[in-house]
Order: C-alpha cells, then structure tokens, then sequence
C-alpha cells in the first residue's frame, strides 16, 4: 500500500501554498494568494482627522475670551474718542469680529485639524466673543463715568442693558450687530478650515 507524501515539516507544510481556485489565473512570482497579506505590504492605517475637537474648542474658547476683553478694555478707554462716532464705533466692532475669529481659527485648525466638528465649534466661539466682547464694556462703561451707584442701579432697573447697547436699539444698527456675529464665524470658520486642511 503507498504511502502519502510526507513533507518535512510535519503534517501540513507552512510554506506550501494552497493552489489556485478553478478559473483563476496563476499568480506571478512574489504575488500572494487571494486572501493571504504579503508581509512586505501592510494594510493601510485606517485615516482620520487626527486632531483633538475638545483640546481645539477649549483653546479657541481661551483665545476667544483674551481677544474680547482686550477689545473691552479698548472700549473703556477710548469711547470718548473714538466711539462719539457710530461709524467709528461700527468699523471697530468689525474689526475686533474679524481678529477674534481669525486667531480661534488659526487655533482651532492647528489643534483640530480635519474635523468638522472643531471648525463649528470655533466658529459658534468666535461669534459669543464678538457679542460679549461689546456687551461686556458696557458695565465698566457706566462704572468709569459714574462710579459704584450708577453700576448697580444699571443692574437693578436695567439687567439687560449691555444687550441692548450691543443690539443698538440706541442707534439703529441691529444689521451691524449681527453683521459682526457673522464676520466671526465666518473668519473662524475659513480660517480652521484653510489651516486644518494644510496640517497632515
């Protein structure tokens, strides 16, 4: 009676690879078998944004809240120069709008890179900096001109006062406040997303 074939690394020899299905042709020289990976060529990492939202959106809201109130206090010691003017109060109420979402961008592409998620993020900061960091002068405003009393009959009889000022229920420029809501998240949103898309 013969015997099988025996091969010599026992039973199943590891290097002998199975043949090829019916139908399919050889593989060349090198080529593994449908199925088999070729240890030469790993399978790709799985590709991903890479970036950290969270750590993007707690930096840009830092940035955001270091650019408003340098704005604030620019509020508070200029207003006699600067702001009899609604023009003048109007372009720098832009501008800080402006700067306040292009630094969160800048800082929130390079942290969160590729994520959309941190990009929304950075915009919705941008756009809160830009509101409070009007409605914050507000208070040190009337505390400057009229002292302690004035600050807190402000915050009795008119709460919402710092809103309606930013609003410019005074002055009619509610399309300017929101204007500048939009140039912030815009910028932010540009600005991340130019900058993310550059970071590997």
């Amino acid at each position: 009676m013969s015997q099988p074939p025996q091969y010599p690394y026992g039973p199943q020899d590891p290097y002998r690879q199975p043949p090829p299905a019916y139908g399919a042709p050889p593989p060349y020289a090198g080529q593994p078998y449908p199925g088999q990976p070729y240890a030469g060529q790993p399978y790709p990492a799985p590709q991903g944004s890479g970036g950290s939202p969270v750590g993007a959106f707690f930096l840009g809201f830092i940035a955001s809240v270091v650019v408003a109130a340098i704005y604030s206090a620019i509020i508070v010691f200029t207003y006699k120069d600067y702001y009899q003017s609604t023009n003048t109060a109007h372009a720098l109420y832009l501008g800080h709008a402006l700067v306040n979402g292009a630094v969160v961008g800048v800082l929130v592409g390079l942290v969160g890179r590729r994520s959309p998620g941190a990009w929304i993020a950075g915009a919705v900061v941008a756009a809160l900096g830009a509101f409070f960091g009007y409605a914050d002068a507000v208070p040190f405003v009337v505390l400057r001109e009229g002292g302690v009393d004035s600050l807190r009959q402000m915050l009795e009889t008119e709460p919402f006062a710092p809103v309606e000022v930013w609003w410019g229920s005074w002055s009619g420029s509610e399309v300017i406040s929101v204007l500048g809501l939009v140039v912030a998240a815009a910028a932010a949103w540009t600005v991340a997303c130019l900058t993310g898309r550059g970071r590997r």
